[in-house]
C-alpha cells in the first residue's frame, strides 16, 4: 500500500513538472517570437530584452530536461547577447 502511495505521489510530481516545462517552453517561444517581431519593426532595445528572456527560458527547459545540447546552445546565445549588449 505504501509503495502505491509513493508511485501516485511520483506520478503527480511528474505531471506537475511536465506542466511546468510545458508552460516555460511555450512562454519562452512566444516571447522569442515577440523579439523577432520587435526586431522587424526596429524596436530596439526591446527586441534584445525579449530575446534574453526567451533564451533564458529555453535554457531552463534544457536544465529541467537535462538536455546538454539545449543548455549549451542557449548558454552560448545568452553569453553572446550579453557580451554584445555590454559592448554597445
Amino acid at each position: 500500500m505504501m509503495e502505491m502511495k509513493m508511485s501516485v505521489e511520483n506520478a503527480a510530481q511528474g505531471l506537475r513538472s511536465e506542466r511546468f516545462v510545458f508552460v516555460i517552453k511555450w512562454a519562452a517561444s512566444a516571447i522569442q517570437i515577440l523579439g523577432y517581431t520587435a526586431t522587424g519593426f526596429g524596436w530596439t532595445p526591446w527586441n534584445l530584452y525579449l530575446f534574453l528572456v526567451g533564451v533564458f527560458g529555453w535554457m531552463m527547459v534544457g536544465v529541467l530536461w537535462n538536455d546538454k545540447a539545449l543548455i549549451l546552445v542557449h548558454i552560448v546565445a545568452l553569453g553572446a547577447m550579453l557580451a554584445g549588449m555590454s559592448s554597445s
